[in-house]
């Protein structure tokens, strides 16, 4: 039996255990229960809630509503601005950027659970937070995250190799007492802060994890503002955690702006103390198809990203995107670019589009690189994939964050096809010679036509279509498999930023992180690298910015990636939720502030 259907069998039992699969063990209808039930929808189940496997929006929209993490980001700020949750205030960092010192707050405690002595939680405590870190470099765990801290903080590397005991000291991460913690880092990382809002960083009690062994990844025990009762392939459902701490919302200290939130009924939470609804279900609804009917029936779902097929029927108008006006008494809409890049990037490990030890033939594979890219069409990708409301822009460096430099030359996103034609005659490629390009897609109907999308455009400038092959896989993972291990010339995928920084699309071409780690085109360039290197301990500012665009440059002159695309996705929620969703940076943390207007 596989991993994963042992898991997949495992959520099954404990849904029979908790709940019933049936209901889920509340009512459906908030009135026979006299429950504020809110009734989200995600595209995608979550296998694990586990923080060491949060490595979707899917997981991670849950692990931050069951568990704390030490920081966040305001509610309503755009653009994303930090702000403390499980922490007093911001670190307390020495003048070299390596010692930050983090106070929590005191009095917070995980949910009664058996796992307890007399079944009752007891306080959050620093230690949590150095357990629950060490447990990314515990092998056993099979963390998705250790990437995040790995080379990062003294002495936890080494403590993995060591043999991972639990009860051997880090002396880079230690609880100084109950409610302090301590991390030394090897070399400044000025995103520090960012990881420890991250699901990944999530605050998990010893306790619970050695009660439950493996179960743990379906039985979470945390301390954040709801706590699970059940959890399947079909649906979390969650319900408010009593013993939260009382915080009351101040609006203007999580971002409210007039000119944004007006008319969300946002207003009605001012002063009072989350969470607001007694039950939250998460219904995962992978077809767009029926998450769409059940939004529309009025009576299920409350929320749901509104299909690309669907855009003609709700909206008036795409630029900008306005509901129809006998929708605005129903529903909310919002438009959010989101904080992420859809990009193809060859493979520079295959020297016939890649490097190549032969300076000339280096050249030519740079001149067939860059008439590729002269030949993508990303106006014609955008409408007919994204509805023709995408964000397009040369470069790995999104809308999302400050650093994108909106003066950047246009000449790599616009298509040239007589340009891309006499590169390939100038530098001898001919029909005969182009080399066989091979796409990888996880199979799909969607994958497919964009596939055949692509080789429309490169048919344009010559290309032999016979010579452009798709490449199936069964799933992602599979394909992301490949991707790891190096075996295909041609990678199109999309990253969602993990935090509002550059640095986090730019580590995807550094040459270090090349397969299988995050650089899938293998690039290595001495002054990419180099750069990188240099601002990677820098702080924010001009200096480091100025950096990064350079960065960028290097990228779009090397011609190793088609680049770049932003979709534009437009989430709707019923006009009786108050409410402003965010599934990417902010994800699930806004949850807690969910409430609905009387009926």
């Amino acid at each position: 039996m596989t991993s994963t259907l042992k898991i997949l069998g495992a959520l099954a039992l404990i849904c029979i255990a908790m709940a019933g699969c049936g209901d889920g063990g509340g009512s459906r209808d908030p009135a026979a229960s006299n429950q504020k039930v809110y009734r989200h929808s995600m595209d995608q189940a979550p296998v694990s809630v586990d923080p060491t496997q949060a490595a979707t929006v899917y997981s991670n929209f849950v692990v931050l509503n069951v568990y704390d993490t030490l920081y966040a980001y305001k509610y309503l700020a755009r653009p994303y601005e930090l702000t403390t949750n499980l922490a007093t205030g911001f670190p307390k960092i020495s003048d070299d950027g390596l010692s930050y010192v983090i106070s929590l707050k005191p009095g917070v405690h995980f949910i009664d659970d058996p796992s307890f002595p007399d079944g009752i939680g007891r306080e959050v405590v620093a230690s949590d937070f150095v357990y629950s870190l060490k447990r990314h470099f515990d092998a056993t765990t099979l963390s998705q995250a250790a990437w995040v801290w790995q080379g990062r903080i003294v002495g936890l590397d080494e403590w993995k190799e060591a043999g991972s005991d639990y009860d051997s000291e880090i002396s880079g991460l230690r609880a100084l007492d109950a409610h302090t913690i301590q991390i030394t880092l090897s070399k400044p990382y000025p995103q520090l802060v960012h990881t420890l809002t991250m699901g990944f960083s999530a605050l998990v009690p010893r306790e619970a994890v050695e009660h439950y062994g493996r179960e743990f990844s379906i039985h979470p025990v945390g301390s954040g503002p709801f706590k699970m009762e059940r959890f399947d392939t079909a649906r979390a459902t969650l319900i408010r955690n009593p013993r939260f701490r009382a915080e009351s919302v101040d609006l203007a200290a999580l971002g409210f702006d007039p000119a944004l939130h007006a008319g969300l009924g946002l207003e009605a939470i001012e002063g009072r103390t989350p969470p607001f609804v007694d039950r939250v279900d998460v219904n995962f609804v992978t077809e767009d198809a029926a998450r769409w009917n059940s939004f529309s029936k009025g009576s299920e779902i409350q929320f749901a990203k509104i299909p690309t097929e669907q855009f003609d029927t709700v909206l008036s108008s795409k630029t900008p995107p306005t509901l129809k006006k006998e929708l605005e008494n129903r529903y909310n809409m919002v438009d959010f670019v989101e904080p992420g890049v859809i990009f193809n990037t060859f493979n520079m490990d295959f020297d016939e589009f890649g490097y190549h030890p032969d300076p000339a033939q280096a050249e030519r594979n740079t001149a067939l690189r860059c008439a590729v890219i002269k030949a993508f069409d990303w106006e014609q990708r955008s409408e007919r994939f994204y509805n023709g409301i995408a964000k397009i822009y040369p470069g790995i460096i999104p809308p999302a964050v400050p650093e994108m430099d909106s003066g950047m030359s246009r000449d790599s996103v616009t298509r040239d096809v007589e340009g891309a034609k006499q590169l390939l005659a100038d530098h001898g490629w001919n029909a005969d010679n182009l080399p066989e390009l091979v796409y990888g897609v996880a199979a799909s109907v969607k994958q497919r036509q964009l596939f055949e999308q692509f080789r429309g455009f490169l048919t344009e400038i010559g290309y032999p279509s016979e010579k452009i092959v798709l490449e199936q896989f069964a799933t992602f993972g599979d394909i992301s498999k490949a991707w790891k291990q190096s075996k295909l010339p041609f990678v199109s995928k999309g990253w969602n930023l993990d935090y509002p920084d550059a640095e986090n699309v730019l580590q995807l071409f550094y040459g270090p992180n090349g397969s299988p780690g995050s650089n899938d085109a293998n690039f290595a360039d001495p002054e990419y690298d180099r750069l990188y290197e240099q601002s990677a301990v820098m702080q924010e500012g001009p200096e480091r910015t100025a950096i990064y665009r350079r960065m960028n440059e290097i990228l779009v002159d090397s011609c190793v990636a088609i680049m770049g695309l932003s979709r534009t996705n437009l989430l709707m929620w019923h006009e009786n939720v108050i409410g402003y969703p965010d599934r990417n940076i902010v994800g699930g943390f806004w949850l807690r502030y969910v409430d609905l207007r009387e009926e």
